[in-house]
């Protein structure tokens, strides 16, 4: 490092316990450029998000001509990989590498197969779309390909993230572990905003050679990224020749961790509580232009509001879960304000007042920061130290299937009320029907939840 990246780097450092959310995080044996460092792998995870259910979404139905839903298929295929998040934590618990590695080799073959697959998508949808020479090829080429690049993506990032954050779990101590937690989030939602306005911006003039550069520029990325997230973080430890390795049985290991206190319970509500807060995810910006007629920058602008309230959610549920308190009572506290949350954003058709979707739209993203911290940190400090990878897994794969499923329904059930209602009002109907059935899924993962806050206040006592 010369002698300005130093210079830079301690200005960085310096500025960051004042002005960086979740700073105050770093610990002596966990200093903030090492954390900041770490968290890369999550930036990296959110350029692919963006771009698999964003740039490329819109780019495969409108540019390129490619059948909505075909699109709506690839897009849910990494999803069929996030059961299998489990499994990965718990290969990553068990695993030593000649170096005596445990995490560090899993998230570099994540970042490779995200890699691959990221390098041959631009090409396969070419193929997809049937554009060029492309038509020379039989159909099923384009839809073999796309199909999958897609799954190659979504193993990679969903491997990426679950031992990444298993890593952060090792290194971090106990007390600092919400705090932790909220900072690897908040370079999760930075990567998405940046990547999007990164995207967008490379896009606006579309060709297919600026779709290979903007997707190959984004494998490349990938690869820097997480190699340098994993820089000197994982220590080397030469095992002994004749030192027992760990068992590896998955289904003993799963049935000792379902065992736990009330871990069925824990990912249940989990899986209640993300169904509630996702299913809107395809909708609020339609609902936005079809009922309240507003313009296209207008409903844009909600992605930036709920991310502005996911944020403001990691930041005080960070500051205080470090104060001792209670996880799933922060989580309870976010799927309660998420009930008036959805009501808010119902309540703005018949009354016309577009502020009342604007504040629920926010409460929406603060509510769920606030849950997803909550169970998050929950996960990481009921795990036990040799199975911190199998439970975040859990952890991941309830919540990637559950949001995914979701999103899925509420376009499903969308669609059903609107054909089944013929008259002035079923466009609204049919929306509100949606965000009817969050709430009550919000009441739902209450009613899971209270055994866990009454015992861990009853304890307390």
């Amino acid at each position: 490092m010369n002698r300005v990246s130093r210079r830079v780097m301690n200005v960085w450092t310096e500025l960051g316990p004042r002005f960086l959310p979740f700073a105050d995080a770093a610990t002596p044996d966990l200093p903030l450029s090492r954390l900041l460092r770490l968290s890369l792998f999550q930036v990296s995870v959110g350029m692919a998000l963006v771009l698999l259910v964003g740039t490329l979404n819109r780019v495969m139905i409108v540019e390129l001509g490619v059948p909505s839903s075909l699109v709506a298929i690839m897009i849910s295929l990494p999803l069929i990989f996030a059961p299998f998040r489990a499994l990965i934590g718990f290969r990553s618990d068990i695993h030593q590498s000649a170096f005596g590695w445990r995490r560090v080799p899993y998230i570099f073959r994540g970042t490779m197969v995200q890699f691959g697959g990221l390098t041959t998508m631009p090409f396969a949808l070419l193929v997809l779309s049937g554009g060029g020479n492309a038509s020379h090829y039989p159909m099923w080429v384009g839809d073999f390909g796309a199909a999958v690049s897609f799954l190659l993506v979504g193993a990679g990032l969903h491997t990426t993230q679950t031992v990444g954050l298993a890593l952060a779990t090792d290194l971090a101590p106990t007390e600092s572990r919400p705090k932790v937690v909220g900072l690897m989030y908040v370079m999760l939602l930075a990567g998405m905003i940046v990547s999007a306005l990164l995207f967008g911006a490379f896009l606006a003039n579309f060709s297919p050679f600026r779709l290979i550069q903007v997707v190959q520029a984004s494998a490349l990325a990938t690869i820097i990224l997480n190699i340098v997230a994993l820089w000197k973080q994982e220590g080397v430890r030469i095992p002994k020749l004749h030192e027992p390795r760990p068992e590896a049985n998955f289904t003993q290991a799963w049935a000792s961790f379902v065992q736990g206190e009330r871990a069925i319970r824990r990912l249940f509500a989990i899986g209640l509580g993300t169904m509630a807060f996702s299913m809107e995810d395809v909708l609020l910006e339609p609902y936005g232009g079809q009922i309240l007629h507003l313009t296209v920058s207008s409903t844009t602008k909600l992605t930036a509001t709920l991310a502005v309230g996911g944020l403001v959610g990691f930041w005080l549920a960070s500051r205080v879960l470090s104060r001792g308190a209670d996880p799933f009572r922060m989580a309870a506290s976010g799927a309660m304000v998420g009930v008036p949350a959805f009501a808010l954003v119902i309540l703005a058709a018949p009354s016309h007042l577009p502020l009342f979707f604007g504040v629920g739209t926010l409460l929406i993203g603060f509510g769920a920061g606030l849950f997803g911290h909550g169970t998050l940190t929950a996960t990481m400090n009921a795990a036990p130290a040799d199975q911190a990878g199998l439970a975040l897994g859990a952890w991941g794969a309830v919540q990637a299937s559950g949001a995914g499923v979701a999103v899925a329904l509420g376009g499903i059930i969308h669609d059903i009320v609107a054909h089944a209602n013929d008259g002035q009002n079923s466009a609204a109907m049919a929306y509100d029907t949606v965000y009817s059935i969050e709430i009550i899924l919000l009441f739902g993962a209450l009613l899971t939840m209270a055994p866990l806050c009454v015992k861990r206040l009853a304890a307390s006592r």
